[in-house]
């Protein structure tokens, strides 16, 4: 886009009189642009001509005019709107937002990790393949399994990496079973996946404690049911305990029991996903073993086979001869194996920040890892289950879960008490998930924050959770939030019809 053809916005008076202390109202960066502006001085280079026919190169492809200290400053402000783990506690469940510790960034920053090439000759590229060496060996050891893959992009594409090795062990075996098992509790991702892989999907309900009815899974069991997906802990944030049962069942059918590992912080060093029976289980690195999330980043998914499934994992994996790493790259060398999930090897950067983080906690740390993650956890919902109403009984894991009960004919929401949080500096909560709790609010609170950080969280929810309960405090929640720099939106119409320019 040349200059003809892009509109000019100028910051006016109208948006100015938007400003409000530290936040400000301003134009998209290509609206700002004014012809003639520059924040870098290019040389002539001879032989090389830096203008297309009448335009410079910056109008040429299409890159706003501005000066450095425009620029410079329209990001420090889109900067400053941020909201996310390193700004305050981030109580968003079923998603571990655990805090990323600059360690693991120091490490990923070394040239031999953060310069390394997929396409360079494995000889030289050992210390990278070590890396991977390594991390597979301490996954296989926290979960009990016989066999790893690292190639996933991220949970749902190891999702359909496990489920991929199933199916093609029933190829293998000569069966083309149709049937995937999922509770209604599950993670969407779930059905998605096995619909993608041309499973039909079938949904198990949850039993009046908020785990999977075990007696209605098991009158589903046939030989038409190639696997159960099944998360534990559950999105209700509750641990199966049943989980031994019922894949004992499953493997009697014939079937395959695939577990969701997004939960994973809250067993990892203490429970061993094989023992519980488990074939296939992706980790999400980012989730457990502290990689960055979010933001569209590199995911890490890898999953980890049981002795059923480890002769199709796919390619390509590590593997010694005489003391030399090499990755398998070639289907004759893994004759069952379903192929190339996708291109190269992974997530480099992942790999290093996530066995960073295993090495500096050790296998005491690790167990601490889930010990506190659920010491945490119930010390929210012990703290708040008098003022707030929880729809199952007990103790939870990871996460507390909360309904809407306590809010009826008040006239406040889910959605209002979540606005009502950011007017006190917190981002919300998971809202309306799991969809079996009518209302739902899902917390979080992982291991790394501390009793000080929860408690100050705990007062903000007693009181929203109190006032609520009182008509005279309505306009608090009903026109929340308040003082952030955009106020309540038509979500569904802000995703359906954005507006993405200034209007007078």
């Amino acid at each position: 886009m040349n200059n003809e053809g892009r509109k000019t916005t100028p910051v006016t008076a109208a948006q100015s009189a938007q400003h409000s202390g530290m936040m400000f109202e301003e134009p998209l960066i290509f609206e700002m642009d004014q012809p003639g502006r520059s924040g870098v001085d290019l040389p002539d280079v001879p032989n090389v001509p830096l203008r297309i026919g009448t335009l410079a190169p910056r109008e040429h492809i299409g890159l706003p005019n501005l000066s450095e200290p425009e620029m410079v400053r329209h990001y420090t402000r889109l900067s400053q709107k941020n909201f996310g783990i390193d700004s305050t506690f981030y109580p968003l469940g079923s998603c571990t937002m655990k805090h990323n510790p600059r360690l693991n960034e120091k490490m990923a920053r070394l040239p031999g990790f953060s310069d390394v090439h997929p396409l360079q000759p494995q000889s030289t590229v050992q210390g990278a393949i070590g890396v991977m060496k390594e991390l597979s060996h301490w996954l296989l050891t926290l979960t009990g399994m016989k066999a790893i893959t690292l190639a996933p992009a991220a949970g749902a594409h190891g999702e359909f990496c496990g489920m991929a090795a199933i199916k093609t062990a029933l190829k293998v075996r000569g069966e083309d079973r149709k049937i995937v098992l999922v509770p209604e509790s599950a993670h969407g991702t779930n059905p998605a996946t096995a619909a993608a892989l041309g499973f039909t999907v079938v949904s198990i309900p949850a039993n009046g404690r908020g785990r999977v009815d075990r007696d209605a899974l098991i009158a589903k069991l046939d030989n038409n049911v190639a696997a159960i997906m099944l998360t534990n802990p559950n999105t209700c944030g509750l641990f199966e305990n049943e989980i031994i049962e019922i894949a004992d069942a499953v493997h009697k059918a014939g079937a395959y029991f695939y577990g969701d590992g997004a939960n994973y912080n809250a067993l990892v060093g203490r429970v061993r996903p094989a023992d519980l029976g488990i074939d296939a289980m992706h980790i999400n690195l980012h989730k457990t073993f502290s990689t960055p999330h979010g933001g569209g980043g590199p995911g890490s998914g890898p999953v980890v086979f049981s002795e059923r499934l480890a002769a199709y994992v796919p390619l390509p994996y590590v593997k010694i001869e005489q003391d030399i790493l090499s990755l398998v790259e070639h289907a004759d060398d893994a004759a069952q194996s379903f192929g190339r999930l996708k291109a190269f090897h992974g997530q480099m950067g992942m790999f290093v920040r996530a066995l960073t983080y295993i090495l500096s906690h050790g296998a005491d740390g690790l167990y601490q890892v889930a010990s506190d993650a659920v010491l945490n956890a119930n010390y929210i919902l012990a703290s708040l289950k008098d003022v707030m109403s929880t729809p199952f009984e007990g103790p939870c894991m990871h996460e507390a879960l909360f309904d809407d009960r306590f809010l009826k004919d008040t006239g406040v929401t889910t959605l209002d008490i979540a606005k009502a949080l950011l007017d006190r500096g917190y981002h919300p909560m998971t809202m309306y998930f799991p969809l079996v709790v009518h209302g739902a609010f899902l917390i979080e609170p992982t291991e790394t924050e501390s009793k000080a950080t929860l408690d100050g969280f705990i007062a903000t929810l007693r009181e929203l959770a109190i006032a609520a309960k009182d008509p005279a405090n309505k306009e608090l929640f009903i026109n929340a939030p308040h003082t952030t720099p955009r106020r309540r939106l038509d979500e569904t119409r802000a995703a359906r019809q954005p507006i993405l320019r200034w209007k007078e």
